[in-house]
């Protein structure tokens, strides 16, 4: 094993364990909150880490089909904190 193939392995698992410490605390203040903005915030960015793996697993399996995924989910991600956020400043969604 070459010393570029070891150093790739040890950022992708840097890269792992960042994204799921980031995941981790990411729940932990969706549930405590304190606020509703806290509570869709959180939900933000744990869509942001979900991406992140999704793009990391891509890299280390070596498969293109996990960029396109992680497309799908930025912009799932993207139009549900816009609805939630829409949700509770005005109550409704569609005008």
């Amino acid at each position: 094993m070459s010393s570029a193939t070891a150093f790739m392995d040890i950022a992708l698992i840097v890269a792992f364990v960042a994204l799921a410490l980031g995941q981790v605390l990411s729940m932990v203040r969706l549930v405590q909150g304190p606020t509703s903005g806290d509570r869709i915030l959180a939900l933000d960015t744990m869509v942001i880490n979900a991406i992140g793996i999704i793009v990391v697993l891509g890299i280390h399996q070596g498969v293109k089909v996990y960029f396109e995924v992680s497309l799908l989910v930025a912009m799932l991600g993207f139009v549900s904190t816009v609805a939630l956020a829409r949700f509770l400043l005005r109550g409704d969604i569609i005008e």
